[in-house]
């Protein structure tokens, strides 16, 4: 496993990334494109006092979703600059940040720079820092990978898209996403436990699981609701339940040309009130006008706290 014939991601593209990049569209230096304290993510990661994450928002990604609300960064041809930094610019950037935070280092859709991942974290302890290691993925990850960084990282976030293959293949490129996510997650479960460990109200160990609800497509979100209550203790589960979902370019088919509706997202908080998946949270539906960040600013975030 490596850059110069990446297989560090289900897609196995082999690419050498010094030469071309592959699916993703990543080359073989370390792109980042925002270094921010995030106040916007779930209560135990921003901590009781609200101090925020620092999240370190890394470019491209390997799903390239028709939909996707972090374009600008995740694509494979970049729409705002990002920087190519050291690992040891990078844990620089991180550690000026995290003594204002709630001690969480958040590592945002990082697969494809899974392979500096050991080296960051260890350069951020060598600067004297220790934070809980936070992985935020979409959940399309290699399980090869995610053993390399047990250890490593000590809260997993992964989201669980699809359960249905077509819906995958049709608005992701990759109708093994079910197969592959469920077993990812099956992983990280392995590693760090399918429950949150929360001390003096931040999280420091454990597993959280996102779904975006998608418009019209209802009997996704059930399926995926329905495989998290069968696989893991729904009472103990932390779930987050999103309704942010909003068309983040003209010319979407449809129904992703429009936001979620009330009566979609009450049917899918219903069903998860139902299995008793109720241990996580559920976003309100005015996110889908909130959660709008630029990519182009210093702090994509400001000045309205999103999640």
């Amino acid at each position: 496993m490596g850059i110069d014939t990446c297989t560090l991601c289900p897609r196995v593209c082999r690419a050498d990334r010094r030469r071309a990049s592959g699916f993703c569209g990543a080359s073989d230096g370390l792109e980042v494109a925002s270094v921010v304290l995030h106040r916007g993510e779930e209560p135990p990661l921003v901590g009781p006092e609200g101090k925020g994450v620092v999240n370190v928002f890394f470019a491209h990604c390997n799903l390239q979703c028709v939909y996707c609300q972090n374009a600008d960064i995740s694509g494979r041809t970049l729409r705002v600059p990002v920087r190519t930094l050291s690992v040891g610019q990078l844990a620089d950037k991180v550690c000026r940040l995290l003594p204002e935070s709630s001690g969480i280092l958040g590592l945002v859709t990082a697969a494809h720079f899974a392979d500096r991942l050991p080296a960051l974290i260890e350069a951020v302890h060598h600067r004297g820092l220790q934070p809980a290691v936070l992985y935020n993925s979409s959940g399309y990850e290699s399980v090869a990978t995610l053993r390399s960084l047990e250890g490593v990282v000590d809260i997993y976030m992964p989201d669980l898209k699809y359960l249905l293959p077509d819906v995958a293949a049709r608005f992701s490129h990759a109708a093994d996403y079910p197969a592959v996510a469920t077993a990812a997650i099956a992983e990280m479960a392995r590693q760090v436990g399918s429950s949150l460990k929360v001390a003096d109200g931040t999280a420091y160990r454990g597993l959280l699981v996102r779904h975006l609800v998608l418009p019209g497509h209802v009997d996704n979100s059930l399926r995926c609701l329905d495989w998290l209550a069968d696989n893991f203790n729904p009472f103990t589960l932390r779930l987050s339940l999103m309704a942010q979902y909003f068309p983040p370019r003209a010319g979407l088919p449809a129904p992703l040309d429009r936001t979620l509706s009330e009566e979609e997202y009450a049917a899918v908080c219903r069903h998860a009130e139902e299995l008793g998946l109720t241990a996580g949270w559920i976003q309100e539906m005015s996110s889908q006008a909130n959660y709008r960040p630029n990519f182009g600013s210093d702090n994509p975030f400001e000045p309205t706290p999103q999640s």
